[in-house]
């Protein structure tokens, strides 16, 4: 009998090697796994995954990032627009590059989408101790900073000895691959061992399929879930991410179109039905639609398909409001489906609503109902027309209107992204999602400074999609600096800066809770120790066109709309600049209609922190738990 063959590689080599052979199928359609590394080198990855990269050549692409955070955001806005089932690696140096992974790493996790990080480590042999930037800890020598990486990640591992990459490395994969357990996946790698030599069996680097199944309902809660569906007078469905993560936009349109049941969505299930589906009422929660929120505080069902019912969905617990209102959850994941008392269904969206469908096969609401959200909706139509509309062409644009512009600019191909700021709820509300992947909100971890590197993820994932990252210049200030990596891998996108000179929507939430706005402007500051003068000469227009993108700057609305379809074409990436007129001075997007918990202080001086507080304890009275 022969001996297994083997090949002697470098632990790097033999990774980049095995991470080439990778993939996902679904559906009879298979995807590469791990699409392509992200990398920044420093001491502690050049000379192992940084060798390893070169010498693989197109086996597995390289994509040079400029900040490390950033890599991670690119990633996962990759992997999102691949519906998880292809992702990105992302590799640093040890000490501050994998320091830098946190927050990415949390963002994906939170936002249950899979990324790789390779962060290089001190010595497993230490020959040295320490070496430069390690963190010395006294009681525990095994430590190094990448634990920090531990809590935001769904798999840890560090690979101290050749041998056990490969049980890390298959490990690694299946949680990439599960649409269960998927989020940051970390394998910290010491740079020594990056280096060491192993003769690896050829079997390692075989292709190797990780399918992604879609599990069906169980039949007896599936039974129990009808039931309650057939009882039910009042019923809304909220659609999660996790239609799209599934693509379950077909079935659930099925499902709506056969019931007449309502749909509203979540920030990441936004786009689960077109904007103009009869049966669609736009957002859901603090900042939801009118509609919406109205049914869903009169609803005696509530049928949750792939949400995690954040606060931001159910109003801090104060919206479901119905005396006996019940939960239906369909959710791939029991952690989520078994939330707030509900009947709980363990399944794929798409076959779970398939499932519901067939077993619900003649059954409708009551016309009544139906007239009535369909009333509400087109009466939110009108809202949505006033708050998008301008009185003439030639004053300076609301950020609302900013987004009626571009509302009445794009089709089906495009995708909006954004992910924190006073935007966010203005699109929730307001924005008309034409296909299912048009609409882009990182909302799960709200991270400022996603939009520009998620751009050039999705730009990667769909290179023929308009892609445009709506950001305020508090976010831009934060992480401006993948518009390099644009330039430099010609990935056109159009980056949409609004200025207002400070955090809008902190700046709301301060005033709210009686913090008067305090250190949430950017202004110069007054002599009594308040920022309330000029705002600051700064020319952010001027810093995008330094890092190499086009800038068209809109003085008004006629200018804004002309630099938005020309910006759409651009072979190039571009920047359309717009200061915008404040909320204060134009009308806006309606109000909050549904309440958040920010808690405010019980005791105060100033009498608008008194008065928000006795706003607070009125709102907090309508708390529920449901058990």
């Amino acid at each position: 009998m022969n001996a297994p063959t083997t090949r002697r590689l470098t632990v790097a080599q033999a990774l980049v090697e095995f991470l080439a052979h990778q993939y996902t199928e679904r559906d009879g359609r298979r995807h590469r796994l791990i699409g392509a590394c992200w990398g920044i080198f420093g001491h502690g990855n050049v000379a192992g995954l940084g060798q390893a990269l070169l010498e693989s050549g197109d086996a597995l692409p390289y994509l040079q990032g400029r900040n490390e955070q950033a890599m991670v955001h690119a990633a996962v806005g990759y992997a999102r627009q691949c519906d998880r089932l292809s992702a990105h690696a992302v590799t640093t140096s040890i000490g501050p590059g994998a320091t830098n992974l946190v927050t990415g790493a949390a963002l994906a996790t939170v936002n249950r989408l899979p990324v790789l990080l390779l962060p290089g480590d001190v010595f497993a042999t230490r020959p040295a101790d320490p070496v430069l930037q390690q963190l010395e800890v006294p009681h525990a020598g095994d430590v190094s900073v990448n634990d920090a990486l531990r809590p935001v990640s769904r798999y840890f591992d560090r690979v101290t000895r050749p041998e056990a990459l490969i049980p890390a490395a298959l490990q690694a994969m299946r949680v990439l691959a599960d649409p269960v357990d998927t989020g940051a996946v970390t394998l910290a790698l010491p740079q020594d061992v990056q280096a060491e030599a192993y003769d690896w069996p050829e079997a390692f680097f075989a292709d190797r399929l990780w399918r992604v199944p879609r599990p069906a309902p169980d039949a007896d809660a599936l039974a129990e879930a009808v039931r309650l569906l057939r009882a039910a007078r009042r019923p809304l469905l909220i659609a999660g991410g996790g239609v799209h993560h599934a693509e379950a936009e077909d079935a659930l349109r099925e499902f709506a179109d056969a019931t007449g049941i309502p749909v509203a969505s979540t920030q990441a299930g936004k786009g689960s039905l077109r904007h103009d589906h009869p049966a669609d009422v736009g957002g859901i929660g603090h900042t939801g639609t009118a509609t919406a929120d109205a049914l869903a505080r009169e609803a005696d069902l509530v049928i949750g398909v792939g949400t995690r019912y954040t606060d931001f969905t159910t109003a801090s617990s104060t919206l479901f409001a119905a005396p006996g209102v019940r939960f239906v959850n369909l959710n791939i994941a029991a952690f989520d489906s078994h939330k707030l008392g509900a009947v709980s269904l363990v399944a794929d969206a798409r076959a779970g609503l398939e499932a519901l469908g067939k077993e619900l096969s003649g059954h409708r609401v009551a016309t009544a109902y139906e007239a009535g959200y369909t009333a509400a909706k087109q009466e939110w139509e009108r809202r949505v027309d006033a708050a998008y509309a301008a009185p003439d062409d030639s004053v300076r644009p609301s950020q609302t209107q900013v987004l009626g512009v571009l509302d009445a600019l794009v089709d089906e191909t495009d995708v909006v992204i954004n992910a924190a700021g006073s935007l966010p709820g203005d699109l929730h509300k307001l924005w008309r999602a034409r296909s299912r992947r048009q609409y882009h909100l990182e909302y799960g971890y709200s991270c400022m400074g996603y939009e520009i590197p998620a751009a050039i993820g999705v730009r990667l994932a769909a290179p023929d999609r308009p892609v445009w990252a709506l950001v305020g210049d508090g976010t831009y200030l934060m992480n401006p600096t993948e518009i390099v990596t644009a330039v430099q891998e010609n990935l056109p996108f159009t980056l949409v800066l609004l200025q207002n000179h400070g955090y809008a929507s902190i700046g709301g939430l301060s005033e709210q809770t009686g913090g008067e706005r305090f250190g949430t402007a950017y202004r110069f500051r007054a002599g009594d120790g308040t920022y309330t003068g000029a705002p600051l000469p700064v020319d952010l227009a001027a810093n995008a066109a330094s890092l190499g993108m086009q800038v068209l700057r809109a003085q008004s609305v006629a200018g804004l709309r002309a630099a938005l379809a020309e910006a759409r074409g651009a072979k190039r990436p571009t920047c359309v600049y717009v200061e915008t007129e404040t909320a204060d001075t134009v009308p806006g997007a309606p109000e909050a209609q549904a309440w958040w918990d920010v808690p405010v202080a019980e005791t105060a001086t100033r009498p608008a922190a008194v008065a928000a507080r006795q706003a607070y304890d009125r709102q907090a009275a309508g708390r529920r738990r449901h058990l």
